[in-house]
């Protein structure tokens, strides 16, 4: 029986082009002379190298601790020596460089002893969090969210339902297609360690309908295993059923309301490529140190699926994968719609990269000048987040970042529909992203505004209080020089009186005596 479905706003149909990676078998990347590992590789901060320049490192043997519950360990992709740790250039839509340690491999990928464990079932909840963290397993999906984190949502959440995202949605990234159809068993036992670790029973795993392999292999796999509670469910192809919200709507109705997560709401949702690389972890003992990128786009000459030790620079992916075209002409990380430019392919992967992208001058849009809005509603129509872009990018424009907030700015997800639609050519996601950013620096500086107020609030208070205390010990000290006063005076007195006595004391005797 097909398991019924919802709707959500808006999305779009998209030329997908998976066809230019997805028919080959995923290959094994070759090592590279060097890896370029970011300490960085999460939401939070950047972990804390273990290692030291001239040191000699095994392939998974862990070379920066995590620092923070946001923040993921970091582990060699291969055997070799740590050239330095240095600030590089990394993967980010700045271009600002970060540290990196740099090892230069010995080719000879030796690895570091590990032990897995078969019988997880019997293992605590809690140890097995620690063996994902200790894996610095992150959202391969493209968020790099702390794995472990979703594992343990909280003594306050109640959860019951756990969904793996194979939705894919982006065009030419075929990743995740490929991992489901040829490691569909990682992907299912992940499932059931995931549903083991949240004491849970029911797992949805989505995948849309142009992956007829992948969810061919999931259902094969699932019933060779005789796991009834794991559904394989077929969603439409649209652009962005892979974005969290949209998947956790289209799969059971319920919509995570602003501010909130999934597991607000009961649910905990996880990429494909995520739960496969738990299962690695738990049953091999194995850390994230390598993943499945797809390598694609009209300016690499064989588009294919790579499996890649992470600190991989892009250059060498290119090269396995035949070169570039003549007509490559831009390089982006990730897919056409939410991927961003990179300068150069010096860069290297990250545990984030899902695909290098390489589009030829004919695969871009034509620049178009942008023309005055013409009010026209598309983009409200196509946003799968129901929000009034229109109204937004007035707002952005106005440079009003209040009121852009109270028309919901930070729910957008910069999917760019509404870019894809506007026939006035508007780059609208750039006025929502230069709007949030402008909102986080007020929101910044008004707080280290208030910061420094409250300090110098602090230290008038400070001022007043010393100044209270001298002059309450400056009355003390004046009450006592008063009080020795009145004390010496009323000796001197007692004195002159006892003085006073005794001479009238005498006078007396002297009278008596002449009488």
């Amino acid at each position: 029986m097909k398991r019924r479905l919802w709707d959500y706003n808006g999305g779009l149909h998209l030329a997908e082009h998976k066809t230019l990676s997805s028919t080959k078998a995923a290959a094994i990347a070759s090592i590279p002379r060097e890896l370029v590992i970011p300490l960085s590789q999460s939401i939070g901060h950047p972990a804390e190298p273990i290692v030291v320049a001239g040191q000699r490192v095994l392939k998974g043997e862990k070379i920066a601790h995590s620092v923070g519950s946001l923040s993921a360990s970091v582990h060699a992709s291969s055997s070799g020596i740590v050239r330095e740790i240095a600030d590089t250039a990394v993967p980010h839509p700045s271009g600002l460089n970060a540290k990196c340690i740099v090892i230069d491999t010995d080719g000879l990928d030796e690895e570091a002893p590990s032990s897995g464990l078969v019988q997880y079932e019997q293992l605590d909840p809690s140890a097995l969090i620690s063996i994902v963290q200790g894996a610095g397993i992150v959202g391969l999906g493209g968020a790099a969210f702390p794995s472990s984190i979703k594992l343990n949502p909280g003594t306050n959440r109640t959860i019951k339902t756990l969904i793996l995202n194979g939705a894919e949605c982006e065009p030419y990234i075929t990743c995740d297609d490929l991992l489901m159809r040829e490691q569909a068993l990682a992907v299912i036992e992940g499932a059931k360690i995931i549903l083991h670790t949240l004491g849970i029973k029911h797992c949805l795993i989505g995948v849309e309908d142009n992956k007829p392999k992948a969810i061919e292999a999931l259902e094969k796999v699932r019933d060779e295993l005789v796991y009834r509670n794991i559904d394989i469910v077929e969603v439409p192809t649209l652009y962005p059923t892979g974005g969290e919200k949209q998947l956790v709507k289209i799969l059971t109705g319920n919509e995570i309301p602003a501010g909130k997560i999934p597991a607000d709401i009961g649910i905990v949702c996880h990429n494909v490529g995520t739960a496969a690389a738990i299962f690695q972890a738990v049953i091999g003992g194995k850390p994230l140190i390598s993943r499945l990128v797809t390598v694609s786009g009209n300016g690499v000459r064989n588009p294919q699926n790579l499996e890649v030790p992470i600190g991989t620079p892009i250059r060498d992916l290119v090269a396995q994968c035949g070169g570039y075209t003549d007509g490559a002409a831009r390089l982006i990380m990730g897919g056409p719609m939410m991927g961003f430019a990179l300068p150069n392919d010096d860069i290297p992967v990250v545990k984030a990269t899902n695909s290098i992208l390489v589009l030829t001058t004919s695969d871009l849009p034509e620049t178009e000048q942008a023309l005055p809005c013409i009010r026209c509603g598309k983009c409200a129509e196509v946003c799968p987040m129901e929000l009034l872009p229109q109204q937004l990018y007035w707002y952005g424009r106005a440079k009003n970042g209040e009121k852009a907030q109270a028309y919901n700015l930070f729910d957008c997800i910069e999917c760019g529909s509404c870019d894809v639609v506007c026939p006035s050519h508007i780059p609208l996601v750039q006025y929502f992203r230069a709007t949030k950013s402008a909102v986080r620096t007020s929101k910044s500086e008004q707080q280290k505004a208030d910061n420094a107020r409250q300090r110098n609030d602090s230290r008038l208070l400070r001022i007043e209080q010393a100044k209270a205390e001298r002059a309450e010990r400056s009355r003390k000290k004046k009450a006592q020089l008063e009080n020795k006063k009145k004390s010496q005076a009323a000796i001197e007195a007692s004195v002159e009186r006892a003085k006073n006595k005794k001479i009238a004391r005498t006078e007396e005797s002297s009278l008596e005596n002449k009488s």
